[in-house]
């Protein structure tokens, strides 16, 4: 439940959109098994099983963009492909040209299609309609642009931006770094990263970030693109140059709180979705101020 990874965007704050509907309209895009001929399917599902595709507490609603996809590597796909080529040249008494070859391949990938393994991923998003925030939980830009993009399908004229800020996290991690001083409410851990315009990058972990070493690479041009943080003594993470906030960590202080509170597992999830939201609700606030406030355009 609690994520690992925030792909930020942004919503209109104070959004009108109903539960109700969102459901309604979640419900035309659910996850469908992969057909026979299909190597990958996705579309919606509860986030708790048995429970609703819009999970909602307190006014925070959660997501769950389910993906099935069939395992084929490509090297049983080669083998079977290059079997049949033999095949074919010893019954034919000719060589396989190069593009009969990539023909083979595909139908040799379509043959075995239906006997490939299924393995299912879900991805979840955080909507926070009061302040305007859907945050994806994603390691990867592609995960969160898949989850995103099927929700356009789902919702009509879907409100969502990017979010962009007064100053970049580049600039922001650099002038912390240099001067030795993190922004109110946050301090600076022990992992980074820094590169040059010609894109030679040095990276330090679990290393003092202190020394006069790391303010030579910057006074010579490069500049800070991923740094740990820990934000008041609750959250540690990595902010990188892309405003994505990696390696989240909720320190053990919430998650025992919930452990303690929670008398069955629908409750457990529901605490841990309720503390989960507000606390990342208040650290968007202040990384947002730390940045110099959102950028409107």
């Amino acid at each position: 439940m609690w994520f690992k990874n925030l792909c930020i965007t942004r919503l209109p704050k104070n959004w009108t959109a109903a539960v109700s509907r969102l459901e309604d309209q979640l419900a035309g895009h659910t996850l469908q098994a992969c057909s026979a001929s299909e190597a990958q399917s996705a579309g919606w599902v509860a986030p708790l099983e048995g429970g609703a595709r819009v999970h909602a507490v307190n006014g925070q609603w959660l997501l769950a963009l389910g993906v099935e996809q069939k395992l084929l590597p490509g090297s049983v796909v080669k083998q079977f492909a290059n079997d049949k080529a033999k095949a074919i040249e010893e019954a034919e008494g000719r060589r396989v040209g190069r593009k009969e070859m990539r023909d083979i391949r595909e139908q040799m990938a379509l043959e075995l299609l239906p006997r490939a393994f299924v393995r299912r991923r879900t991805t979840c998003g955080w909507i926070d309609p009061v302040n305007g925030w859907l945050v994806i939980d994603a390691a990867a830009a592609a995960k969160a642009d898949e989850f995103l993009e099927h929700l356009h399908k789902s919702v009509d004229k879907l409100p969502v931006k990017p979010l962009k800020t007064q100053q970049s996290p580049t600039a922001a991690m650099t002038g912390w770094i240099a001067g030795g001083d993190a922004p109110p409410g946050f301090t600076i851990d022990q992992d980074l990263e820094l590169r040059s315009a010609e894109k030679a990058t040095v990276r330090y972990a679990k290393h003092s970030l202190e020394g006069d070493e790391i303010r030579q690479h910057i006074a010579a041009g490069k500049t800070v693109t991923r740094l740990a943080m820990t934000w008041n003594d609750r959250i540690s993470f990595v902010l990188n140059e892309s405003l994505q906030v990696k390696r989240l960590v909720f320190l053990d202080i919430l998650k025992d709180g919930a452990d303690l509170q929670a008398g069955n597992e629908e409750e457990r999830f529901d605490l841990d979705f309720t503390l989960m939201a507000g606390e990342l609700a208040r650290l968007l606030d202040d990384l947002l101020g730390a940045l110099g406030g959102e950028l409107v355009e």
